[in-house]
């Protein structure tokens, strides 16, 4: 199945390209396409809003997804404005940065976090399939690791050993992952709509 990438982030598009494999051919995102504003309350409303969009500008399949870091401390917060918790042009390291100065003398206790991940796609009549996936984990004290991007450095899954997600070789944090657990069932979905 050919699926046209909402995502313009290159991080991104690799990964769900890695946990979809081979039976999925991944077009990246037009040039021409300009940014999608993600002008939705919720994350499954940004993705289909990416989705929609790449799928109407392509008239193929778009696969799009949003994530969310919900931190219990800041009340769920960043959530929906994970991207850009430090402001709009904001870089990995800018948004970790913050999140951990909020969370300077935190109680351990009260560092738990969960990645949300609603992946979906959506065809060119309208019609889409999508998955949830979430990943418990906790916020660690100082970034650690090299691998991933985002908030990987910071974030300790339950089940990893203690590693952070960037501490992890690609499949081992696939396997964990919030990202890995919704586009494996988004393909789980997909494979149904071929019987």
């Amino acid at each position: 199945m050919r699926l046209v990438m909402a995502s313009a982030n290159p991080h991104k598009a690799a990964e769900i390209a890695e946990v979809l494999g081979d039976r999925y051919r991944i077009e990246p995102r037009p040039a021409t396409l300009g940014e999608v504003e993600e002008t939705g309350s919720t994350l499954e409303d940004n993705a289909r809003l990416k989705a929609v969009a790449v799928a109407a500008a392509t008239g193929e399949a778009a696969v799009a997804d949003d994530t969310g870091l919900e931190v219990d401390a800041l009340d769920g917060r960043p959530g929906i404005y994970s991207a850009r918790w430090a402001g709009p042009d904001a870089t990995y390291a800018d948004n970790v940065n913050r999140l951990l100065a909020e969370l300077d003398g935190v109680d351990p206790a009260r560092r738990g976090a969960r990645f949300r991940t609603v992946a979906i796609v959506v065809f060119p009549g309208g019609s889409e399939v999508r998955a949830d996936g979430v990943v418990e984990g906790r916020i660690a004290d100082a970034a650690r690791g090299d691998k991933g991007f985002g908030y990987d450095p910071v974030f300790v899954p339950d089940g990893g050993g203690g590693r952070t997600f960037a501490e992890m070789a690609p499949a081992a944090k696939h396997a964990l992952s919030h990202r890995g657990r919704a586009f494996r069932r988004l393909a789980t979905a997909l494979a149904a709509l071929d019987q």
